[in-house]
């Protein structure tokens, strides 16, 4: 059974303006493809590709891109981005995409495969990929780190408990660990051309307070506001203040490199 989440408007909102664009997986992900056969491309689908972040970077490689997402609260934000013009966006389920037996290039899922019915997931992205096409799934843990002059240490602390507080509202469905799901879906493809890879570090320079953005645009912590919405916002507030008292600064505003540890595999369906 797939799940839905990350539909209400304002969480689509926060979802476009602070998720991060995943360019480094996108490189690896068309070195990969390019090994194989090394030409330009002509169809790849970024499932449950939300906002867009990782479906316009795919754009430079492919003749056409197409986004696919149930939600149609996350395709109305994808569309307000400056997408290419062989950019587009499809409403449907991951399970039942509206395409073609063996006319896709690439089958990507960048953060998403975890809601996905994973079993009817991985048989329409073979029905529709191409022999020699590429599946490519890809994620990040929730443990993300900040580094800041000497106080590192003490910011991934006070991150640490906000983490902690968080996991009593992850979702059952997720069970304990993502890198489990992805896993076990990496074990239960048949492709023998496959690659697991455990730990890419993507860092990118943010305010503080779009590190906070992030961190309220995970699932964990919309359910805490959907159940509390008065313990999520003074979480949030007190999360903020102890960075910024250990960064000795006086405004969210002040940048700090954040750390996204991802994880991802990539397979090959046989010629």
């Amino acid at each position: 059974m797939a799940v839905r989440a990350f539909e209400g408007k304002d969480h689509a909102a926060a979802y476009l303006q602070y998720r991060v664009a995943p360019d480094e997986l996108i490189h690896r992900i068309m070195s990969y493809m390019q090994n194989q056969a090394p030409n330009r491309f002509s169809l790849a689908l970024d499932v449950g590709c939300g906002s867009g972040q990782g479906t316009i970077p795919l754009a430079p490689h492919f003749t056409k891109v197409v986004g696919t997402d149930v939600s149609p609260a996350q395709l109305e934000m994808a569309l307000t981005n400056e997408n290419p013009p062989n950019v587009s966006y499809r409403e449907c389920p991951a399970e039942k995409l509206p395409f073609a037996s063996g006319e896709v290039d690439l089958v990507a899922a960048m953060t998403a495969a975890h809601w996905f019915d994973r079993e009817k997931f991985l048989l329409e992205a073979d029905r529709v990929l191409r022999p020699g096409g590429c599946l490519a799934l890809l994620s990040y843990t929730l443990d993300m780190e900040l580094e800041y002059g000497d106080v590192s240490t003490t910011l991934n602390d006070i991150c640490e408990e906000l983490y902690a507080a968080l996991l009593n509202f992850r979702n059952p469905y997720l069970g304990t660990s993502s890198i489990k799901i992805y896993s076990d879906m990496f074990d239960c493809c048949s492709y023998p051309d496959k690659e697991w890879n455990e730990c890419l570090k993507v860092k990118r320079v943010l305010p503080l307070s779009g590190y906070i953005g992030m961190v309220e645009s995970f699932s964990s912590f919309q359910e805490l506001v959907q159940k509390d919405p008065e313990e999520a916002e003074r979480l949030s507030n007190a999360t903020r203040t102890k960075l910024m008292s250990a960064m000795k600064v006086s405004s969210p505003d002040a940048d700090v490199t954040v750390v996204v540890k991802y994880f991802y595999w990539l397979a090959r369906k046989p010629l």
